[in-house]
């Protein structure tokens, strides 16, 4: 006799909700700055170049304690360390919103990556957790990832809301009601779980080197267009990075307590998916940065027009991950990886081809129609594969991995494309083009390379694991050792 539905129950739906709100919390945070960068330069008197770390701070730090927060889920319990997330991040928030200069809105976006990072993945664990595979899970599933596809877009609205209302400063704080809600969600409608480890045993070495290399490759690609690729700053920042991987990886191996325990990569298809994820949430995060620069610097749409601009984006990401959802039962989630990620490819480098004079309508909309399409099909395609075979005890870990690559992709992406763009705008400028001629002439570079980095993930995508969402996927984790030695 079949288990009845989790999901067909009024608390089903209201943990589901919950969950997304999480995710929707976390996620929207890494956009919703975007449209707010000039008011909070003007504001705070940021220079050009460090405004950058406004978005990528957060993703920085999102990214690089991502597994920490997911090995921490598994073994402490989830439902604690979520919860100790959204405290920090509700605390974070609140310290930006009031932030009197650069160094302090920097230091707290920061910390709201950190918090976000504890949220993030034991979320999704419980997710996987609490509705089995099958019907419940694929739609569970579809409804995360249509969350992660539109929030972006969401973000961008809702910070172009805010700014021209108001004011930035609310862009920070208007996360502090919805850290109080989740705290109280959580605690009705979730379980505790037994905590299955002591702090002594956790990898602190294994953070602080993976971390550190994370840090340090960001900041060696930020400062890198200044600086020149071919200096030595630039060549020992990426040589540093290269090391401190490496030794991360050889105290993973070797450590008894690993942060990151290398048998996971035993499951099938879990490697192609996260760096199907990186790759392409690096061209995709470049999208959003760089077309609300183009419609409010070249167009001259206000904060509210640029955000309302990407309504179609939110709502074809939304019907798309709701038609992902269905399909994934049908021919699993292999084709929906790559037809997704060149159907976005193809929207991102038409809009590419933007002109100093765009019209929305023509120039920017059948663009962001069609990659819409393609991200609601690529995100849940992706979740779906990167959870499958996933035993129960690493399940928090799995989704630190997915969510790990997604942010770092966002931050290296951002990175790269910034240096893309700023040579092409400098090339022009040096030509004697005008500002806004040079302007768009680099966002159509950067949008061009994201193209590129999206078909590239969709080679990726071939190796991903072609699930159905169904239970006959697990047993091909039994390869997988359920516990890392001396837990």
């Amino acid at each position: 006799m079949a288990e009845p539905s989790f999901l067909a129950t009024g608390r089903g739906k209201l943990t589901l909700t919950l969950l997304c709100a999480v995710a929707f919390l976390d996620f929207i945070d890494a956009s919703i700055v975007n449209v707010a960068l000039p008011a909070i330069r003007s504001d705070l008197d940021f220079s050009v170049q460090d405004l950058q770390w406004v978005p990528s701070g957060y993703l920085l730090t999102y990214g690089g304690f991502m597994l920490l927060g997911g090995r921490l889920a598994d073994l402490l319990g989830r439902r604690r360390i979520v919860l100790t997330g959204t405290v920090v991040f509700s605390l974070s928030s609140v310290s930006g919103g009031f932030a009197q200069d650069p160094a302090m809105l920097i230091g707290s976006r920061l910390a709201q990556g950190v918090g976000a990072a504890l949220m993030l993945p034991g979320t999704l664990s419980i997710l996987t957790t609490m509705f089995k595979e099958g019907k419940d899970r694929n739609t569970a599933l579809g409804v995360w990832g249509g969350v992660a596809g539109g929030a972006s877009a969401a973000g961008v609205l809702l910070g172009g809301l805010l700014t021209d209302g108001p004011g930035w400063r609310w862009v920070m704080l208007v996360n502090v009601p919805v850290c109080a809600v989740v705290v109280v969600g959580l605690l009705l409608l979730v379980e505790g779980d037994r905590r299955k480890a002591r702090l002594a045993n956790f990898d602190f070495l294994g953070t602080v080197l993976v971390t550190g290399a994370m840090l340090l490759l960001v900041f060696t690609l930020v400062k890198a267009p200044d600086v020149g690729w071919g200096e030595t700053r630039t060549i020992g920042g990426l040589g540093g990075t290269a090391v401190m991987l490496v030794a991360f990886l050889f105290n993973e191996h070797r450590g008894s307590n690993p942060l990151l325990p290398l048998s996971i990569f035993r499951i099938r298809g879990l490697g192609a998916a996260d760096v199907a994820m990186l790759v392409a949430v690096a061209g995709i995060a470049s999208m959003f940065f760089y077309l609300s620069l183009y419609m409010e610097n070249v167009l001259g749409y206000s904060p509210l027009k640029t955000g309302s601009a990407y309504l179609p984006l939110c709502a074809g990401v939304a019907v798309a991950a709701g038609a992902a959802s269905q399909l994934i039962p049908r021919i699993g989630s292999r084709p929906l990886i790559i037809g997704g990620m060149l159907v976005s490819g193809a929207g991102v480098y038409l809009l590419s081809r933007i002109p100093v004079d765009g019209s929305y309508v023509k120039d920017l909309l059948p663009g962001l129609l069609i990659a819409s399409i393609g991200l609601g099909l690529v995100f849940v395609g992706l979740t779906t594969a990167a959870n499958a075979n996933v035993p129960p005890d690493r399940a928090g870990l799995a989704a630190a991995l997915l969510n790990a690559s997604q942010q770092i992709g966002g931050a290296i992406g951002l990175a790269i494309f910034s240096a893309v763009a700023t040579g092409r705008t400098n090339d022009l400028l040096a030509d004697h083009r005008p500002a806004p001629e040079a302007l768009t002439g680099g966002f159509s570079r950067a949008l061009l390379t994201s193209s590129i980095f999206l078909v590239a993930a969709a080679l990726v995508g071939l190796r991903a694991a072609n699930s159905r969402g169904e239970a006959h996927d697990a047993p091909v984790a039994a390869a997988v050792p359920e516990a890392v030695p001396s837990k």
